[in-house]
This record gives C-alpha cells, structure tokens and sequence, in this order.
C-alpha cells in the first residue's frame, strides 16, 4: 500500500502560515539546497530540532514569493502567475518532503511535538495561498482566456487543476465563510496529527506481551528470536513481545498454535485504540468525521464523499458504492464457502468450538496445506529479502523498463537499516534514486508506503529521490532475512508506486509522478504486483538462502494453483473497510457527532459484509488511511484500481505478456504521464477500453454470480 501525509504538489501550493519566522541561520542544513547527488537530503548534517525553523522560515519565504506575484503591476500571463507559483516554496518543500518522510518512519519526541505544533499552520498556510482574492483574481482571468492563450497541454492542465483546486478549497467562498473554513481547517489539521499520534502510541502499547516461550509454539527460532530481542528493547528480559502491525490481522496468527494466544494476539490488535486510556481515538475520529461534513457543507456540497470524489477518476460516491456493492454479492458468498470450510477443518483436527476471527488464519493455512500441500515455511527459505529485492523487483523493472540499480554507500541516511540506490535507463543517463526502509520500529508507523524527498520537474531541473517503507520483522542477529510471500508481493506493489515516480518526465511539478487521484495512484503499484510470479521473475530470484536451489516447480504450481484461495477474506476485508469509510463520509453537517463503535457496526452491517468471522482489514479507530494519510473517502481506491490492474494484465496477457516493447509502451502511456491527461482518457489509450469487473473477479477466482471458477486461477490476491 502507498501511506503519505503531503505529496509534492501540496506542498507547493496548499502550505503557509501567518506566523512570523525567524531568518534561517545559514547552520541549518535546510538552508541551501542540498550538495548532494540529486539534491538528496544531508542526513548526516539533519538534527530533529533542525526541521520546524526550516519549514517556518519556508513558509515566509512562500509567502513573500506569493506576494510578489500578487503586487506584479504586468497583466497576468501563465509564467508570471501559474509558473512563478509552481517555482515558489523551495525551501519549504526541500525541508516538508524531508520531515514528513522522518517523522512516518523515524520519529521521536521532538519531531512529534513539532508535527502537532506545524499542523495548524500548514492549515493556514494553505488557506493563505489558496483563500487569497489577489492571487485568485490572477488565476481566474488565465483560466476564462484558457483556450485563447496558445499554451500547450501541460500548461493548460497545469492552469486548469490550479484553477480547480483553488475552486474546491474554498476561493469563491465569501469572507466570513472563508474565515469558518480557516477554521475547520485548523481543527481538522490539528485532530488529524493528534490521531496518528495516538495510534502510533497505541500499537507500541498495545504489543502483545508473553511470558512463556510454550505459548509460542508454532512460530519460527526466528520469530520467537525476534520477539524475545523485542522484549529485551522495552526492559522485558525473558519475555516475548509480539508488536502490533497496522492491520487487525497479525501475521504470527497463521501459526500460533495454542488458541489462548491467538485471541490475546488478535484483541490486542482490535482494541489498541479503544481502550478509554489516552491512545483512545474514538473521540477524535468522531469529531474528525463531524467537521469533515461540516467543511463540504460549506463548500457547496452534500457530503464529504461528494466533496472528494469530484476530482477522482469515479468521480462521485454512487459510482464508487455501485462498483464495491456489485462486488459484494460474490465476495460474501466466496467468505461463507470458505467459513463453512474452516468450520470443516476445526472439526476434522479435534476442535469443538465455532469459528473465530483469530482461528481463521491458522486454520486457513492448515486447509491451504492440506488442498494444495503449500507450507508458507516451505516457501520462506527461497525469498531472502535483499535476493528479492535485486534478483526479483529490481530485474523485473529491467526487463520491462531497461533501467538498472547501482548501491550508493555514499548517500546519507536517516537509520543504519536503510539502503540507497542510483536507478539509470540502459544508457546509463541518471534516472533518479531510491531509498528503502524495511524493517519495523516502534518509532515507525504501520503499514507499507512510498513518497518523495525530491520531485521530479524540468522546470526546477530536479530528478526524482524516492523511498519506500514497510515493516517486516527485522530477524535476529546472526538469522537469515527471510519473507513470506504476502511480503515479496509488497516490496513489488510498493515499488510499482516508485515506478511511477521515478518515470515521471513533466515540466511542472503538481502534476509530476504520482500527483494523480487516489483511485488511479494505485493502478501502478496493483499492476507491479503480477511479476511477482512471473515464469521469467520468480525462479530469477526465489532461491534457497543455503544451498542455492532455485524454487522447483513443483513449488511455483503450488504457489499459482494457491493463487485465489482466500480470496473472499483477502479481498473482502478491504472491501468493508472500503464502504465503512465510504459510510463515514457520507454523513451529512446535520448527522452531527455519532458514536464510533455503534456507526461501525451499523456501517459492516450494511455492507452485506459483516460475516462475524471476517473483521475489517482496519477497523475505525486505527484506520491510519482515511483519518491521517489522505485516503478519507478514497479507501476504495485500493479495490477500484485492482480492477484497473486487473484490466491491464489482462491486456499484457494478450499481447505477449513481460517484453520490452510491452514495458515501455506501459511507461509510456501510463507510468510517465502524471496527472497531464484526463485519467479515463489515459487508461483507455493504453488498454483500448472502459475498464471492467470481470478481470478483477477472474483473477479473485469468482464467476459474476458469485460462483468458483472450476479449476484454480494463477492470480495473486495480495494483502
């Protein structure tokens, strides 16, 4: 999954303030553009105490470029106002992308009271630039001439998205209403930081601490290893300690063994916000949801879905429910098949009890061996993760793309884990570089992501600095680093996000790289996927971490005869989390604070989801997506735009599948472009039509009906 909190064109146009900053001492590592190979940030220089007075000091020196745009006696033209605001906020861009890639991965005291003290004024930065008549007045006499003022199609999306953007933030609004707005805005940056902090508090809170090696029976040396240097971490010498990722499954529930653990590792996760202690966050989603309906009303529409969906490629709520409810009906019936088969499984190894969420996983895997003799522990000895990386996400890029990684020891970085490399095309011209962050922290939060230290634009003649994070269980010193192939598949999705920045080839950077709608920025990343078990990809780098064995075949048929099983749960879990944020957003100003735990289960119940022994993948309280990183309104995004790769796959499939020729005309026409076309547009120049459901239920093994597939599907459903 891709997990940011700003993108590159927010903040370029959507971060002031109205404080006074102080000058920036020339000391301070933000204050020159940086030295380094692709104007990487100097880490080695950066202090946590270094970042505020450089985003302050950013934000006056925005607002003084904006002022001088707004005072220019010279009639507007698009360099004077379009493309002087798209040259503006260099400083507080180079120290925002730095900050907020730190303080999501790497945090600390001081960088989270820094992150709650910046929140409000980004708010009001934001509302400076985007609220300002003078500025607005500029933009709007370009955009009424649009048609008449010879500019070419990325200068003319450029005017008419800044246009847009300053329309849906609020510009037409009258003063008092612009004033209320500034303050919905305020509250809502304010809750929002206060949220992530208290979820990531919670997860380190609510880790599941064991006291008794037996209890771990069923997990790896090296897990249980892990565990007990987790244990060691916090003061706990000679227990265990089982951390929390951000979903409400865990991965230690496949194999734990004694049940009683398995329903304290699973109520652990469920409740690790909703405990009535000081990481509770009901009270603030509830409010969050409540100045969010609030803040469309103002703004001219119905709800906040509606507000969101307009600029996304659904493009409004009724389009994106309709496509999650025709969904519904076959994923429902698949998770009670596969209900009704675990229930089956219990019974048939000794077990006289009903089917709970914690026993899914462990019993799913037992059926999984049992039907396709697949053992997950088989399989891990063959993706040793740096192997992965370089045998298998790396040639995949080359093969498809011709670009090729080089390691750079040379670039300065933010942890010890980290590892950078330079990417170049096959003539070894620069393409741009990319960091990766693997391991899990307690200062890190939840999930898998991708962003940007550095965007990509010609105008600014700046390549692009990628990262991707995630959090895999770091394995003790001395043991391999060994993954599962649910991980495998998300060091492929998050690369394909990286992927679609570092081809980003724009003039102008609010629409550079992955500038796009959410349900479009997830196309790339679902599509990488596939080559992960690709007859060219897999055996390239699936080897044996001690004898040098590729995966026999044997292995990678199992793997693909596996490929649909579980896709009713896998796939189904995010769709319910999908329509209850949809639920959440579509309340009305006049709906007013709700009760967070009674909308929940009144939300899954309309889903047709809401099976008992298949949660959601989040629930309210630590959904990270739709409260703190951008996606409110848009979690669908993951399941619409698995349709989309779906689609393309299909149509590679069709045309030969993984070839050079395919791999660039990909590029081409979808990973390189950005936001410059119409997304609609873009995916039918690539794959020729409309996208449609029917792939996506393909490759989930699912006839329209709801019925299975006869013989099993080769598709990945990736978690």
């Amino acid at each position: 999954m891709r997990l940011f909190p700003v993108t590159a064109a927010a903040t370029i146009l959507m971060l002031s303030t109205t404080a006074i900053a102080a000058p920036l001492p020339a000391t301070n590592p933000f204050a020159r553009t940086s030295t380094l190979p692709f104007q990487a940030p100097p880490f080695d220089r950066i202090k946590s105490g270094d970042y505020g007075p450089a985003i302050r000091a950013g934000m006056a020196e925005q607002r003084a470029e904006i002022a001088a745009i707004t005072r220019a006696r010279s009639a507007p033209t698009f360099d004077n106002t379009i493309a002087a605001m798209e040259r503006s906020g260099r400083l507080l861009e180079r120290a925002s992308l730095a900050f907020y890639g730190v303080v999501g991965a790497n945090t600390d005291d001081t960088l989270q009271r820094t992150q709650a003290e910046l929140a409000p004024e980004f708010a009001a930065h934001q509302d400076a630039i985007n609220l300002d008549p003078a500025l607005f007045a500029r933009v709007r006499t370009l955009y009424d001439r649009r048609q008449s003022l010879g500019l070419n199609a990325e200068q003319l999306q450029v005017l008419t998205l800044t246009y847009q953007g300053m329309v849906r933030a609020g510009a037409l609004l009258s003063p008092a209403d612009k004033k209320t707005l500034s303050g919905y805005n305020a509250q809502l940056s304010t809750l929002e930081t206060a949220f992530q902090q208290k979820l990531l508090a919670a997860a380190k809170a609510g880790a599941l601490v064991v006291d008794d090696r037996a209890k771990l029976d069923g997990l790896s040396e090296g897990e249980i290893a892990a565990a007990a240097d987790a244990a060691k971490a916090r003061g706990l010498a000679g227990k265990y300690v089982l951390t929390l990722q951000n979903t409400t499954q865990q991965p230690e529930l496949a194999t734990l063994k004694n049940r009683a653990t398995r329903e304290a590792l699973f109520n652990a996760s469920w409740t690790r916000a909703a405990k009535g202690d000081a990481n509770d966050t009901r009270a603030t989603i509830v409010q969050i949801a409540a100045l969010r309906a609030q803040k469309a009303k103002l703004l001219g529409f119905k709800t906040w879905a509606d507000y969101v969906l307009q600029d996304q490629m659904a493009q409004n709520p009724q389009t994106a429910l309709g496509f999650m409810q025709r969904l519904g009906t076959p994923v429902a019936a698949e998770q009670r098949r596969e209900a009704a088969e675990l229930q089956a499984q219990i019974a048939a190894t000794g077990g006289d009890f009903q089917l709970k969420p914690w026993d899914w996983d462990y019993y799913s895997e037992q059926v999984r061996k049992a039907r396709y003799d697949l053992n997950q522990d088989e399989l891990k000895p063959y993706f040793e993760i740096d192997k992965v990386l370089t045998d298998g996400v790396f040639y995949a890029a080359n093969q498809l793309y011709g670009v090729t990684f080089k390691l750079r020891t040379d670039i300065p970085v933010y942890h010890p884990d980290i590892s950078v490399y330079e990417v170049l095309e096959a003539n070894g011209t620069p393409v741009g570089l990319m960091y990766f962050d693997l391991w899990k922290r307690d200062n890190k939060n939840g999930g898998a992501w991708m962003s940007n230290f550095v965007n990509q634009s010609k105008l600014l003649g700046t390549k692009p600095v990628i990262y991707n994070v995630a959090n895999f269980t770091k394995p003790a010193a001395g043991q391999p680093a060994l993954i599962s192939f649910d991980d495998v598949t998300t060091m492929f999705h998050e690369f394909g996000h990286a992927l679609h920045g570092l081809f980003a080839n724009q003039t102008y950077p609010s629409i550079s790289g992955t500038n796009t709608a959410r349900d479009f920025v997830e196309f790339p990343s679902q599509f990488n996927e596939h080559w992960a078990l690709d007859p060219k990809i897999l055996p390239h780098y699936a080897v044996h971490y001690r004898t040098g064995q590729v995966i026999p075949q044997t292995l990678i048929d199992k793997i693909k005869r596996a490929g649909t099983f579980n896709s009713g749960y896998s796939f189904g879990e995010a769709l319910a989390a999908a329509e209850m944020d949809m639920s959440w957003h579509s309340l009305t100003a006049a709906d007013g604070v709700q009760n967070a735990d009674a909308f929940e289960a009144k939300a899954l119940a309309a889903t047709g989801l809401d099976i008992a022994d298949v949660p959601p993948r989040y629930r309210s309280t630590y959904f990270l997506h739709i409260w703190g990183n951008g996606y409110a309104a848009g979690y669908y995004a993951y399941s619409w735009t698995k349709m989309l790769s779906a689609n393309a796959f299909d149509w590679f499939g069709r045309h030969g599948g993984l070839t050079r020729a395919n791999g660039q005309r990909f590029r081409d026409l979808i990973l390189s472009k950005g936001h410059t076309e119409d997304y609609a547009t873009m995916f039918r120049n690539f794959n020729g039509a409309d996208p449609q459901v029917g792939p996506l239920l393909r490759d989930l093994g699912l006839n329209a009906d709801g019925s299975r597939i006869a013989t099993d599907g080769a598709a990945t459903v990736a978690k």
